[in-house]
């Protein structure tokens, strides 16, 4: 095994209960979102999820090790002998001091076990004003909420914030009055006073499109399909808008333009596609740079150079010559502006972030580009 750093003061004789406290209150206070920790053979790797990112590996002591695996398995009800099948289990924060409850998951590996522990916590719901959005974007997104019908969609990675900015529109929505709002989530994330929201549960047969067909009979003017998968959940998405009801869904795809040739593919009814969408998000998260030590790694960012991170985004609004386009099946002519790339070079150049951050996230699309 590589050598890899040890944590401070943790030895053989480690209690494996004061062990994994400390571990999940400096989790905790760095904001990170998980902690990982594996077997390697005879001793064991630590690693935090920050910013979405896994920290460089610190190395935990065999027999510690196996105490602690042994602890957290106990405290989450798994079963502590098992190691060759996957176990999932929650421990409670009572059990070791923390903010909130802990999933935990556990894996085999041919290193031996791996268990995840993720930290659920939940933050206040942010406004629109609160997600440092660029003030046009965020004008836009406002005067769609405004309006009585239409489709908004989100696009962009696992992990990009395309929940948190669903939840903020949500609270704008509210905060707006007099309509009735519905949600179908998978899952529902955080609870919103004053809104019906619904979970998704395909194992009993409830999936984004069934829920969607008969949710309009409880005759909702908000719509909020959490993600279209299909080419019912597209069309009832797209029908939806048309006849009245305000939309907002994702759909996974690589731009503002690979969402609309997604949505041709789903919907034969270009016309209807063309008619309905009225706005498109394309969004990321960039690390912040940490404010203390201004990128250069302290004790407040776990020496990553990073605290906090920011939306990097792309919208495209549609007007006449993009609904022409659209309905005549040419969508490739559609580009926003300004891009990903352009908008993540200015925030470079504003020194809120880097290069090498900006290159992490969006890869080979900054370098062909340049």
């Amino acid at each position: 095994m590589q050598n890899l750093p040890s944590i401070e003061g943790a030895g053989p004789d480690t209690p494996a209960p004061e062990f994994l406290e400390r571990l999940v209150h400096q989790a905790e206070s760095a904001n990170a979102s998980d902690i990982h920790l594996q077997m390697l053979g005879p001793s064991a790797c630590m690693s935090f999820r920050l910013d979405g990112v896994i920290t460089p590996p610190t190395e935990i002591p065999g027999t510690l090790a196996e105490r602690l695996f042994g602890r957290v398995k106990f405290l989450a009800r798994l079963k502590t002998y098992q190691e060759s099948l996957p176990q999932d289990g929650r421990i409670e924060k009572e059990s070791v001091h923390a903010r909130s409850d802990i999933r935990v998951a556990t894996y085999p590996t041919v290193t031996g076990e791996k268990i995840v522990l993720r930290l659920f916590n939940a933050p206040k719901i942010q406004t629109l004003d609160q997600l440092d959005f660029p003030t046009e974007t965020r004008s836009e997104l406002e005067g769609f909420l405004r309006q009585t019908s239409g489709l908004l969609l989100l696009t962009g990675p696992a992990g990009s914030g395309k929940t948190t900015t669903i939840y903020a529109c949500l609270l704008h929505l509210v905060g707006l009055g007099g309509r009735h709002i519905i949600t179908v989530e998978d899952p529902a994330e955080q609870i919103v006073p004053g809104i019906m929201q619904t979970e998704v549960n395909e194992a009993r047969g409830l999936d984004f499109a069934k829920a969607a067909r008969h949710l309009l009979r409880q005759d909702p003017q908000v719509l909020v399909i959490g993600e279209i998968r299909d080419e019912e959940t597209a069309n009832i998405c797209v029908r939806a808008a048309l006849t009245g009801h305000l939309v907002i869904s994702t759909l996974h795809a690589g731009s503002c333009q690979g969402v609309f040739e997604r949505l041709l593919v789903l919907c034969n009814d270009h016309s209807a596609v063309a008619s309905s969408v009225e706005l498109v998000l394309n969004q990321r998260l960039l690390r912040r740079l940490c404010s203390s030590c201004t990128g250069r790694g302290c004790t407040d960012c776990l020496a990553t150079g990073y605290r906090g991170r920011l939306p990097l985004l792309e919208s495209l609004r549609l007007g006449n010559v993009a609904r022409r386009l659209l309905a005549s099946g040419h969508p490739a002519d559609l580009a926003a502006k300004p891009s990903l790339e352009d908008r993540g070079l200015a925030m470079v150049e504003a020194g809120v972030t880097n290069l090498a951050e900006l290159q992490r996230v969006l890869g080979f699309s900054l370098q062909r580009k340049s």
